[in-house]
């Protein structure tokens, strides 16, 4: 393993995108009819085929075939300059897709993928690494027609070749959950010439929406991988092959990495990538913790910073430089999907298969006094796992959504069906409620769980023991009163926060009793359902902290993933959400909303921000002459 600077060829090219770009996410829609039905035309077997320059499930476009650029950016934005920011923790590998060693910050944005998403446009994938697509209205199978002008950073070609080698690399090396899944859906990729590729699916499996599922699929380089002999389900440290914008130019192993703008990028004038890609460099800076980060944020060892702490954002943001104008502060909007995290238990584990304890343990967690002692008030509790969008459940289910969870009633609690969708508990002003831990008591007590005269709770001779996994110190704070409020039930609850590295690999493992965590869900859905919350990966993978699955949601599942219209698969969707709520198997934690962003004055970003991505390595710009003075007055590195 290398401690020392290491300079970086122009073999190696990283995009640097960030995990908001990533999100397919949604905003103004208007149709575009004439884009998708344009160039419609017969194939010998009389099948109607549709020639298009993307794909939307439900035929709304926010872009057509002609779009000059996207909405959003400043096509105006000044290049040059650099943004630094930061990661947490170590880094051993720079292999994003093994579950071996910890992969480099922005380690996997280099791999560009056939289609891409838009930080305006919730329902659609346009195409970026092809020119077209056509699939027939059955869609049992897709053909994508590469772009010819696509190159890897080393000058290398990009040829269907590579696609198909990524499709099944990904399938006999990849994540296991993800080669299960994709291999059932993608059964068959080909080369039909140097750039056109056919994707076969599945017989047996709904063919709604898996062009969503090509789409993502990455650009690797087969050549590269041979060369170098290189497994993707290894560690390696050397930065992987893309055909993105920036190529890694250095790197000190646990302390920094380097990303340089590549001037042959071969994608600068793609009308997606017009206004983007601004910077000359993206430099990430490595620190222990939040806290040590912070205080090199405040020397200038970095530009960027976006804060997750109230306790900092509230208190600590009165330093000189805040005072003189050098550091920036804005609040800006996020309209994203917000992530649906808390406290999640590992439904792997005897002990939490009956739902009594689980709710009795949830009661246990007061909101209302964290976030009013503890984060200031700044915070909202999360409710749905689709929050604040048309997915989430509210009140009594009704319409559609009632008649698909009427399909699965005899599967589900009856109450679903009557009642208003399961909310969060109510939590009084102190922080042991005494209410709500009476009835986590008789919970508990019904559950056969009994206190002991030593005060611990134990059934069948055991007691009931809870280690909560962390891996964020600025946690610690939040967290631990939970545990107080727990072992104050006769709960034997203990807190862990552990360092990045060992989180990382026992959240891989499945190795926690409780774990804050989460789930990332998306403002249009379909088979992605069954990887996170379907029960024959539930045990395996790694989308599914909880090991969550039902019957009655697998059966939920298959209905949106059918779904012909937007409606149908939100009301499925909700269907989904209702009952996982019920289960309450993810106590639900906080949620913001918004962005709270510190920078050196030096950057410029779009007035208007797109509502999916805040873009800040993507289409935020630097004004090089502030850079400049802040860095002769010794105020930035």
């Amino acid at each position: 393993m290398q401690n020392r600077s290491n300079k970086v060829s122009e073999a190696t090219c990283v995009k640097t995108k960030s995990p908001q770009w990533r999100v397919v996410s949604g905003g103004m829609v208007l149709l575009a009819t004439a884009a998708l039905a344009a160039n419609q035309v017969k194939a010998e077997s009389h099948e109607e085929i549709i020639v298009s320059h993307g794909y939307s499930a439900y035929n709304e476009f926010v872009y057509d075939k002609d779009a000059t650029h996207v909405n959003y950016v400043n096509l105006d934005a000044p290049k040059g300059g650099e943004i630094a920011t930061w990661a947490q923790g170590t880094f051993d590998s720079f292999n994003p897709y093994s579950r071996k060693g910890r992969a480099g910050s922005l380690a996997s944005a280099g791999v560009e993928s056939l289609m891409a998403s838009t930080a305006d446009d919730a329902v659609s994938t346009y195409c970026f690494l092809c020119e077209t697509i056509e699939y027939p209205k059955t869609e049992d199978w897709v053909i994508v027609n590469l772009r010819k002008d696509i190159t890897f950073s080393d000058g290398t070609p990009a040829t269907a070749e590579d696609i198909v080698f990524s499709h099944y690399i990904f399938l006999e090396q990849g994540l296991e959950s993800y080669a299960k899944s994709v291999s059932e859906k993608i059964p068959l990729v080909e080369a039909l010439d140097d750039y056109t590729v056919k994707f076969t699916f599945g017989e047996d499996v709904p063919k709604n929406n898996l062009i969503y599922q090509v789409g993502a699929t990455p650009l690797l380089s087969k050549k590269w991988f041979e060369d170098n002999e290189l497994r993707l389900d290894e560690s390696w440290l050397i930065p992987i092959l893309g055909s993105g914008p920036y190529v890694v130019d250095s790197y000190e192993v646990n302390q920094n990495i380097v990303y340089k703008k590549n001037p042959n990028y071969w994608g600068a004038d793609h009308w997606m990538a017009k206004g983007h890609y601004n910077f000359d460099t993206i430099r990430v800076e490595y620190f222990a913790d939040s806290n040590a980060a912070f205080e090199a944020f405040k020397a200038g060892e970095y530009t960027y910073r976006r804060e997750n702490s109230s306790l900092q954002w509230a208190t600590q943001y009165d330093f000189p430089g805040v005072k003189n104008g050098d550091v920036k502060l804005e609040t800006l909007e996020d309209g994203s999907l917000p992530g649906a995290t808390g406290f999640v238990f590992n439904l792997r584990r005897d002990k939490w298969q009956d739902p009594k304890v689980r709710e009795a343990l949830g009661l246990m967690y007061n909101f209302t006094w964290t976030n009013e002692t503890l984060q200031y008030g700044l915070f909202q509790q999360r409710e749905s796992f689709w929050q604040n969008s048309a997915l989430a459940a509210t009140g009594v289910a009704e319409g559609l959504e009632l008649e698909y969870l009427q399909q699965v009633a005899d599967l589900i609690d009856p109450s679903i069906l009557t009642e208003p969708v399961t909310l969060p508990h109510e939590s009084g002003e102190r922080l042991f409620d005494r209410r709500n831990a009476r009835k986590a008591s008789a919970l508990l007590d019904e559950a056969g769980w009994v206190v002991g005269d030593d005060g611990l709770r134990r059934k069948d001779g055991k007691t009931l023991e809870i280690e909560l996994l962390s891996g964020v110190p600025t946690f610690d704070r939040i967290l631990n009163p939970y545990i107080e409020n727990l072992k104050s039930l006769g709960v034997d609850a203990s807190y862990n926060r552990v360092d990045s590295a060992q989180f990382t690999n026992r959240r891989r493992e499945f190795d926690y009793d409780m774990i804050y965590s989460g789930y990332s869900n998306g403002l249009v859905e379909g088979q992605g359902l069954g990887q996170r919350y379907g029960s024959d990966r539930a045990e395996i993978s790694v989308f599914n902290p909880a090991g969550y699955g039902s019957e009655a949601v697998d059966k939920l599942i298959e209905i949106a993933v059918n779904a012909e219209t937007q409606d149908e698969m939100h009301s499925a969707v909700r269907a989904i959400d209702r009952v996982m709520r019920a289960e309450r198997f993810v106590i639900p934690g906080w949620y913001l909303g918004r962005h709270w962003v510190a920078t050196f004055d030096m950057f410029g970003h779009p007035e208007t921000l797109p509502p999916y991505a805040l873009g800040n390595l993507d289409f935020w710009w630097a004004d090089t002459e502030k850079q400049a003075a802040l860095k002769a007055a010794g105020k930035i590195k």
